[in-house]
């Protein structure tokens, strides 16, 4: 049995005058997000009528990767540092088969 990729689109808001430290925070994640074994893409993009509101676009190959990449460092050191900088939620999606 193949295992489908996995999805995550979490949606961050920043706290008042916390905007340029959560930016900061997730263009530094991208290059080691990106860097996993078992990632297909990572992406950060601002919302442009609230631009202290940012959207992370992750694709991973299987949930085996997801469960890989919340162990790293960087992911454990991100969710330290989260609650401080931003109000966060966080889809897990997989793959609905459309014929």
């Amino acid at each position: 049995m193949t295992q489908s990729p996995a999805k995550i689109t979490a949606v961050l808001t920043a706290h008042p005058g916390k905007a340029a430290d959560l930016r900061s925070l997730l263009v530094g994640m991208a290059p080691l997000c990106r860097a996993e074994p078992g990632n297909l893409r990572w992406d950060v993009w601002r919302d442009q009528a609230v631009p202290e509101r940012y959207v992370l676009d992750e694709l991973y190959c299987d949930g085996e990767a997801v469960e890989a990449h919340r162990r790293t460092p960087h992911y454990q050191d991100y969710l330290a540092r989260i609650p401080s900088l931003t109000e966060r939620s966080a889809l897990v999606l997989e793959a609905v088969a459309v014929s």
